[in-house]
């Protein structure tokens, strides 16, 4: 059995019962509850892909959109890696963000450390906090750690360094049967925490690691202070003891399998009911319609939704979830950012900007949009037309009703409300809502409707 697979078999059977919503057959050696910061309860969260944020692309370059972002109703604030990239076997000029030289460094090209400290003083002052990636799974082939700790790093049988998917051959694979790798890893994410004042991680790959060394991690930084962890892995075990937020991969590629017509509408209510008994109620999942990997590897919103961009960016802001908006979607993006070049956002107006805004605000105010154990009730609105998505939320006295024609066609509705509608209103427009207004009405394609109280 190779290192590589070891590691798989821990990763993804840390965990292996679920019933009833709880996580049951998990034993660790030190263990905390992953207790997602008060902060977080109503946030949402944006991805800065700093490379490409600006012609610069510096940290510089991307200070002068923070009051922008803070109007737009953005929270959490996620940095691509910052770290030096490896020089050693890289692609393309400027490499992958993902090939870590030096973790302890911020890359040179970006700026230096202490205005990177400047930065997260901003942000928090913002009222807004701070996450960086972190890859613990790999590293670049010219990281000091060859040198000095050889045996972190997963050999063949002959002996030689392995990358640890054949394609990723930039970077090479971390062997964590070493303890000696985890302490390592656990000390300089404490650093980032404790020095620079960042507020969490989103962490690569990482259902490539064990989960046992997240849940050490975990303990770590919550005795520095209260964090947030978001992990690039999708599955209710990675939310006992270790992250806040997984990644809703499901969703996101049933919205593109619906967009197409592969799909019907009626699978979203099914994978919800699912995830609603697998998943902690404290668990977070992110919704998205693309991020730094989906742009550049799977193509654009427009290439993959179509004209129902917009409309399932409306979904992604008002389902159950913490929305996610990748640099540029707020402008249009409507280019396959490169990955290993210098490709910068061109920033324009755009109508994007404002249904984010509003959005983003509603999520704050109106208790229904909460995170985990703050979120609202749902419930699924069966309505004349199947291929026309309505459903409510609610906590208290907050209210929310979204209904969207996720179709290219026009589609006739309608929809009994009873009295639950009375005190409703366009979220975009303020106008009351009738108590006919779903009665036999026509839905223009991707047309849609979002009523708050």
């Amino acid at each position: 059995m190779t290192n590589r697979f070891f590691k798989i078999i821990i990763s993804g059977l840390a965990c292996p019962v679920v019933a009833l919503g709880w996580l049951v057959g998990c034993q660790t050696t030190e263990t905390v509850a992953a207790r997602p910061p008060d902060w977080s309860h109503n946030a949402s969260i944006y991805e800065v892909n700093l490379r490409q944020y600006s012609e610069e692309g510096t940290l510089t370059g991307f200070r002068e959109h923070l009051p922008r972002l803070k109007a737009m109703g953005v929270d959490i604030l996620w940095f691509m890696p910052i770290h030096p990239v490896g020089e050693k076997n890289r692609k393309g000029s400027l490499g992958s963000y993902y090939s870590v030289q030096d973790y302890l460094a911020l890359d040179p090209n970006l700026g230096t450390m202490q205005e990177f400290k400047s930065l997260v003083a901003e942000i928090h002052e913002l009222d807004m906090h701070v996450i960086i990636d972190w890859v613990a799974n790999h590293t670049s082939w010219d990281n000091p750690l060859i040198q000095s700790h050889p045996e972190w790093y997963t050999k063949d049988g002959d002996g030689n360094f392995i990358p640890p998917v054949p394609d990723w051959t930039d970077v090479i694979d971390l062997n964590y049967d070493q303890r000696g790798l985890w302490d390592y890893q656990i000390d300089a994410m404490s650093y980032w925490v404790r020095e620079v004042g960042i507020d969490g991680f989103r962490c690569d790959v990482a259902g490539m690691v064990p989960l046992e060394f997240w849940r050490q991690v975990r303990v770590a930084l919550d005795n520095v202070k209260p964090v947030f962890m978001l992990a690039e892995a999708e599955g209710p075990e990675f939310h006992q003891d270790a992250f806040d937020m997984t990644y809703a991969w499901n969703l996101h590629h049933l919205m593109t399998d619906i967009a197409s017509g592969k799909r019907q509408v009626d699978a979203i209510d099914s994978l919800l009911q699912v995830e609603r008994a697998a998943y902690p109620a404290a668990a977070y999942r992110m919704q998205f319609t693309s991020n730094h990997d989906e742009n550049s590897w799977k193509g654009t919103v427009i290439e993959r939704l179509g004209e129902g961009a917009e409309t399932f960016a409306v979904l992604a802001c008002t389902i159950t979830g913490m929305p996610l908006i990748y640099s540029g979607q707020e402008a249009g993006l409507s280019k396959r950012l490169a990955f290993f070049e210098k490709d910068a956002i061109i920033w324009q107006e755009h109508r994007l900007a404002q249904v984010y805004e509003t959005l983003l605000k509603l999520k704050k105010r109106n208790a229904a949009l909460g995170n985990g154990m703050s979120d609202g009730m749902y419930e699924r609105l069966v309505t004349s037309n199947p291929k026309v998505f309505a459903f409510r939320r609610w906590k208290g006295d907050d209210k929310l009703m979204v209904v969207l024609n996720l179709t290219s066609k026009s589609q006739m509705m309608s929809l009994k409300l009873g009295e639950w509608h009375q005190d409703l209103k366009d979220v975009f427009s303020g106008a009351p809502a009738s108590a006919k207004i779903f009665q036999g009405v026509e839905f223009g394609p991707w047309q849609y409707v979002v009523l708050t109280n």
